[in-house]
């Protein structure tokens, strides 16, 4: 594998718990036969050809200019979203999942992975799909991505949700010796291609306070990431919060805000959320359980958002 990195510092450690964090419990409906018939019950699948590369998309609802658009995290796919479409349920709602960049059944080059340009690639996705207002919602590093989409594009992102997006770099807890030697470039590199989907499994539990199973389709979804892909996401996520703390950059936005964290996160601790209150009319809502509401809690996770979605 030829891929240049460097090595490990405390943020990036904390990346394989936001890999965590990309996790769901279900698979998705097949193709529909195509988006401008699509019902709203439908989902439509499709691959966005960008000059970074193919970006996978998943659609549902009635294509038109308003979009709810939901982002994952670190070593996501759309398959975490699928617990949580339920309980969304918007009415007259046009809800658009993609994988970011390196991710799920999107392209993995060997760039492209800075939140700007995560971003970036974002915006070109919905502008092919002729979507001109969103609501975009970002669990953890999606959050930064769906930010930073904000400040790139005033003219499309009209309110932000995140779901566990930490608000610092120095908030993030410790993830502990597995972390530190995947991201160890000595180790882990060469041991990516090699851990057995126990080791898969086990490191994706410990983002969870409840007994969760980890289904095989996301064992493969975190398998099917290249190990530059994975600590490329990690070193951007990391610099954008040294960069700039997130509520800072949510201050300076001025949008309709809300906020999403587990009470129990083993990532984030629960106090650093409250961050978030310097950011004027932010809308903070706290569930019982830890990094991934939206598979501990998708009834209350797409409830909120759906709530969120209808007033904006």
């Amino acid at each position: 594998m030829n891929e240049t990195t460097t090595a490990a510092t405390p943020g990036r450690r904390r990346r394989i718990g936001l890999m965590i964090g990309a996790v769901s419990a279900a698979l998705f409906a097949g193709n529909a036969a195509g988006v401008a018939t699509a019902a709203p019950d439908v989902s439509y699948e499709q691959m966005v050809h960008l000059p970074a590369g193919d970006i996978h998309v998943i659609s549902s609802g009635v294509p038109r200019a308003d979009a709810v658009v939901l982002l994952h995290g670190l070593a996501g796919s759309t398959t975490w979203w699928a617990p949580v479409m339920p309980a969304l349920a918007l009415q007259n709602r046009y809800v658009v999942r993609i994988d970011l960049l390196g991710h799920g059944e999107s392209a993995k080059p060997d760039s492209g992975y800075g939140m700007a340009e995560q971003a970036s690639w974002v915006g070109e996705v919905l502008d092919r799909l002729g979507v001109r207002h969103a609501i975009v919602v970002g669990h953890s590093t999606g959050g930064y991505v769906a930010t930073s989409l904000a400040e790139q594009r005033h003219d499309l992102v009209t309110a932000l949700a995140l779901i566990d997006t930490g608000s610092r770099l120095d908030a993030f807890t410790d993830n502990g010796p597995a972390g530190d030697l995947l991201l160890n470039p000595a180790i882990g590199q060469p041991l990516w291609p090699l851990l057995p989907d126990a080791a898969i499994r086990y490191s994706l539990s410990s983002a969870f306070t409840r007994d969760v199973p980890v289904p095989e389709r996301i064992i493969a979804d975190v398998r099917g990431m290249t190990y530059r892909s994975l600590t490329a996401t990690s070193n951007a996520s990391d610099a954008y919060l040294r960069d700039r703390p997130e509520p800072d950059r949510l201050v300076d936005l001025g949008l309709p805000t809300m906020v999403i964290y587990g009470s129990q996160d083993k990532r984030w601790p629960a106090a650093s959320f409250q961050d978030y209150r310097r950011v004027p009319n932010v809308r903070i809502e706290s569930l019982d359980c830890g990094h991934t509401p939206m598979i501990e809690d998708p009834g209350a996770t797409g409830t909120l958002i759906r709530d969120f979605a209808e007033h904006y």
